[in-house]
């Protein structure tokens, strides 16, 4: 199987070396944004090439699947060369920072094409036990967070480029809340510019937010961010139930039922789990498995696109 690769950040060396690492993969196209980036990472594969244009890179191999690790602002383009060519793809999200996703998924959907999102906290042992813990739990309300720092790439604090934090870090916390307690309708955002933007150059993205969201099955959740901390803090999701609280974070899922405390630690690599599966169904023409399609990622996306508009228009955005 050859596998070719759109983006030479940390995303794009992260699933590389998981695919190097499996039998009958071969990577063999690097497409960057200079010809130096791109020749850099293919230098590290013995029949890879680097281009810097996504027509040419297509034109000249014949790839069985795509990776698309880029930033929000670059999605589109390489989106639709894919689907053109019947190409399938496994992108990082998020799937941009506007509505262009809405038209990939309805040209997705009309090639039933294979693809995959990188929502690597679905693949978790940690959120399976979660999921299989909630089958008998009532669910009333779950708290949300990303406490972190800033990351220092020019694009990320540019709200033009990224989408600002929720779109682009804390949309793995409000997949995570839709993949175990069920479907958002509504969204209402508060947002605010507090510290970051006077202490770093550039800085348009809000660093303080707070977002209340109504699931159709009506539990209330709130998700919360910001990125003025030094380093990072608490990311996770703590769900309340009728029973006790289900605490996920990054490696570790706390049960806290009255007295009672159980912690449950991550066991597996959820990267090389999605990877695994993606790949597979390429081979097979079998998508079952996978457990975050670009249809699926879609909703998230459109959450997090709602809650920039709510924060900009002070009103509650109501989800279709």
């Amino acid at each position: 199987m050859k596998v070719g690769f759109v983006g030479t950040g940390w995303f794009t060396k992260t699933h590389a070396r998981i695919l190097g690492e499996m039998n009958g993969v071969d990577v063999t196209a690097f497409c960057g944004t200079s010809m130096e980036k791109a020749e850099k990472e293919a230098r590290n594969w013995s029949n890879a090439t680097g281009y810097t244009n996504i027509e040419e890179m297509l034109d000249k191999q014949k790839l069985d699947a795509v990776y698309i690790c880029v930033p929000p602002h670059s999605h589109g383009a390489i989106e639709y060369a894919l689907i053109e060519r019947n190409i399938p793809f496994f992108v990082e999200k998020p799937l941009a920072m506007n509505e262009e996703p809405n038209e990939i998924a309805r040209k997705i959907a009309e090639k039933g094409l294979i693809t995959s999102v990188g929502y690597h906290w679905r693949y978790k042992d940690t959120t399976k036990k979660a999921l299989s813990l909630l089958k008998d739990h009532q669910v009333g309300m779950a708290l949300g967070y990303w406490m972190g720092n800033m990351p220092m790439v020019p694009w990320w604090r540019d709200v033009q480029k990224s989408g600002g934090q929720f779109v682009e870090q804390t949309t793995h916390i409000v997949d995570l809340l839709r993949y175990s307690c069920g479907e958002i309708k509504e969204v209402y955002a508060a947002f605010n510019n507090q510290i970051m933007q006077g202490m770093v150059e550039g800085t348009t993205v809000p660093d303080v937010g707070s977002v209340t969201l109504k699931l159709e099955n009506g539990i209330i959740a709130t998700v919360s961010n910001t990125c003025i901390l030094p380093n990072s803090s608490k990311v996770g999701l703590d769900i309340y139930t009728d029973k006790g609280v289900i605490e996920l974070s990054n490696d570790l899922l706390r049960l806290a039922e009255g007295n009672k405390v159980e912690e449950f630690k991550e066991e597996t690599n959820p990267y090389l789990e999605e990877n695994r599966i993606f790949l597979q169904a390429v081979q097979s023409g079998d998508s079952s498995n996978i457990l975050s399609t670009y249809q699926d990622a879609l909703k998230t996306h459109r959450v997090t696109v709602a809650a920039n508009q709510s924060a900009i228009e002070g009103q509650t955005i109501y989800l279709g």
